[in-house]
């Protein structure tokens, strides 16, 4: 994330695409992708044994996590896409929960420019200029956007006194088997 504080964008020389969501939004995507930057070379990490259809291999690598188990294979892996000199790491955030943890890890460690796609086909990138529409994305997936935040924010409020209520309701119906069983 060394590009949050420039509004610049990083040429697509190198771009690491993480598939994090949906294949078809990754499918979408690519044709996209080659047309608009011809010269581009394309790495993918995905959790997913096939690539997807306009993946073009012979002119990137493929990377699946399985292959990389927690410890030190996890660590060679992150150093290995550290040096591949990424200037552009794209990743799906969409409301599907697939590869979570590696898309945020992957995006926090290296050291390109941020692409954020929605499942809308909408994107943004990750830097300062973009701000507002982050903190939109991230209160919309919270659920506190619209009619849903006055419900969100009474479940949260709610919390507290519903564990407190089960707590009691459970010490009082323990204590009451005790003062039978003597």
């Amino acid at each position: 994330m060394r590009h949050f504080f420039t509004r610049s964008v990083p040429p697509f020389s190198r771009v690491l695409l993480v598939e994090s969501g949906s294949r078809e939004l990754f499918e979408n995507l690519l044709p996209v992708l080659y047309q608009n930057h011809a010269e581009m070379t394309c790495d993918l990490v995905t959790c997913y044994a096939d690539v997807p259809k306009n993946f073009r291999q012979d002119q990137g690598a493929v990377y699946r996590v399985t292959d990389y188990p927690p410890g030190v294979a996890r660590q060679r892996f992150y150093k290995e896409l550290g040096g591949n000199g990424y200037s552009i790491v794209g990743i799906i955030c969409s409301a599907e929960p697939i590869m979570t943890k590696w898309k945020w890890m992957l995006a926090a460690r290296l050291p390109g420019k941020v692409l954020v796609l929605n499942e809308n086909g909408d994107y943004f990138w990750m830097d300062r200029g973009h701000l507002a529409t982050m903190r939109y994305f991230v209160l919309y997936r919270a659920g506190l956007t619209g009619s849903g935040a006055v419900r969100t924010l009474a479940r949260v409020v709610l919390f507290p006194f519903s564990l407190l209520y089960l707590i009691l309701y459970a010490l009082t119906a323990h204590f009451r088997r005790i003062l039978r069983a003597q």
